[in-house]
């Protein structure tokens, strides 16, 4: 999986389409991961020893990989990433649209 946490995506299918945002945690093993008010859902949280308040509440639901797109930080439009092995043999992520680093 290309994105990782704290990349800054903008969001391709669904109900939130265009909406931008960073992803706060990526899950490898479904292909998913949730994005900073992208996909959220009323959840009804019953009270307990942890959280004496009961209610609704607002909880960010995990989108698909495949339905965001990473924003680079040089041009500033959606991408996808690319990979260019550097002198020492560190792999950096690339821009596919205009090359800057990632």
């Amino acid at each position: 999986m290309k994105i990782r946490k704290g990349d800054r995506v903008v969001v391709l299918q669904g109900k939130d389409r265009g909406k931008e945002g960073t992803v706060t945690f990526a899950f490898p093993a479904e292909d998913r991961v949730i994005v900073d008010g992208v996909n959220v859902a009323k959840k009804h949280q019953k009270p307990t020893r942890a959280i004496q308040q009961g209610g609704i509440i607002d909880k960010e639901m995990p989108i698909h990989v495949s339905s965001v797109a990473i924003l680079c930080a040089a041009c500033g439009k959606p991408t996808r990433v690319g990979y260019r092995f550097e002198g020492d043999g560190t792999k950096v992520r690339i821009c596919r649209k205009c090359g800057g680093d990632l």
